[in-house]
């Protein structure tokens, strides 16, 4: 890869990062505090994918991208892309199910308003006098 087309991917992976943060996660509702699948789930899938276009032999002995006419290369990172995918949503629902069956996977309304801190445990986080 080339130093433009990294800084191409970096200003196209910033863009598309901020729209999963702000616009998708407002539109769908999921909570996600800490944009976990904004940056890491979409930001990985990107880079992954223009990983299979911008590919050179420069980096790669033996394998170049979609612009040096591999296409094959992008579907490879295609393939893995969706692998990954899939192993991250079967492991995540599986532990999410453990987790729920163990110790549930939410606080009740009454706790949360009331405050994490004093609710589970005991103690205010900040005093304010």
């Amino acid at each position: 890869m080339t130093p433009v087309a990294g800084i191409l991917l970096g200003f196209v992976a910033g863009i598309v990062c901020y729209w999963a943060c702000s616009v998708v996660k407002s539109k769908f509702g999921y909570d996600d505090s800490l944009d976990a699948f904004g940056i890491h789930g979409v930001g990985g899938t990107l880079g992954a994918l223009l990983t299979g276009v911008f590919a050179t032999k420069a980096i790669f002995a033996n394998r170049v991208g979609l612009l040096d006419g591999n296409s094959m290369q992008l579907v490879n990172q295609a393939v893995s892309v969706i692998a990954a995918a899939g192993i991250a949503i079967v492991g995540t629902f599986v532990i999410l199910k453990i987790v729920d069956a163990t110790m549930g996977l939410r606080v009740t309304d009454q706790q949360e308003l009331q405050g994490l801190d004093v609710s589970l445990h005991g103690e205010d986080g900040y005093i304010f006098q």
